[in-house]
């Protein structure tokens, strides 16, 4: 197992109190996986990303994030260091603000390179060349600032930047925001391909339809929980939380002539939330036992779903 999140739980501070961003969080990631996080704003997708390379402003308050068998919740800022870009690497969500604005596009690359490898300059500038060839932009590129490329350009630039050093584990956070459906389509063919050469990708966005539509396995998530993961098939064909049924019924589809349903109502307070179940305020099959205590997370084959009107399918 490449990477292997156990009770995760992640709390921010503010001026209301304690904001619980993340709790009880599994998740396990193979070799050569893609893997999507989905849910609305506000459910802890990115906390959960930025966790995973401890770069998250909230409190890692329980858990553990296994990497390889090494936890990195106990490993120092130094030894970090040697894993970030190298063995974990991530495309943030606004290429504009990550690229540094004073800088050339082939000096940003060299220095992610020279920074983990011993090579000259030149050669890194040849390795930044390439890399920028396979993300489908010029070698002239190198020249550029990252004011005088467009939106698609930038986040190609940051995927080069990320793939640099050959990371084991990619992590895109919402890579695709703000961009064209033809970019989009292209970059995500980018992280396709990417997966084919053996690296694990794990996608954080809120398109289910992306997200089913590349992936391997799909997790859900909400309000800090994840509430199913499966594989991406059955997650479409066979929806089992309530939640997941909600967001494919809002989601419109030109084959099908169905209604699009959309989802009432507004994610909870993650610093006043609800008691029992954090969905129940908004789910349709809600028991009067979802409004006192809090589902387990069962196992149905290899399914797992956090609600009640699956207890007694554990298998």
């Amino acid at each position: 197992m490449l990477l292997t999140i156990e009770n995760l739980g992640v709390e921010y501070s503010s001026e209301r109190g304690k904001v619980k961003a993340l709790e009880g969080v599994n998740l396990q990631v193979n070799k050569g996986e893609f893997i999507s996080i989905v849910g609305e704003s506000g459910c802890g997708k990115s906390t959960l990303a930025y966790s995973i390379i401890r770069l998250c402003p909230g409190k890692i308050v329980s858990g553990q994030i296994l990497f390889e068998g090494r936890n990195l919740v106990d490993l120092s800022e130094k030894e970090l260091r040697k894993i970030r870009g190298k063995e974990i690497s991530m495309i943030f969500q606004d290429p504009m603000t990550s690229l540094d604005p004073l800088e050339k596009i082939g000096s940003q690359i060299v220095e992610t390179i020279r920074a983990h490898e011993k090579v000259d300059k030149k050669t890194a500038l040849l390795r930044a060349k390439k890399l920028l060839k396979s993300v489908g932009l010029p070698e002239d590129r190198i020249f550029y600032y990252p004011h005088q490329l467009s939106g698609g350009q930038r986040q190609r630039v940051m995927i080069a930047i990320s793939i640099a050093l050959n990371p084991k584990l990619l992590i895109a956070d919402e890579p695709t925001t703000a961009l064209d459906v033809i970019v989009q389509q292209k970059i995500l063919d980018i992280l396709v391909e990417l997966k084919k050469q053996g690296m694990s990708i794990i996608l954080i966005t809120h398109d289910l339809a992306l997200a089913i539509e590349r992936s391997d396995f799909v997790t859900v998530m909400y309000a800090g929980w994840v509430v199913e993961f499966g594989r991406a098939k059955e997650i479409i064909e066979n929806p089992l939380h309530p939640y997941t049924q909600a967001l494919l019924n809002s989601i419109p589809d030109l084959w099908v002539d169905k209604p699009i349903k959309p989802l009432k109502g507004s994610p909870p307070d993650l610093a006043n939330l609800p008691k029992g179940c954090r969905f129940h305020l908004r789910c349709e099959k809600a028991m009067s036992k979802c409004r006192e205590h809090t589902p387990p997370s069962i196992k149905i084959g290899k399914r797992i779903v956090k609600c009640f009107l699956y207890e007694g399918r554990n298998n």
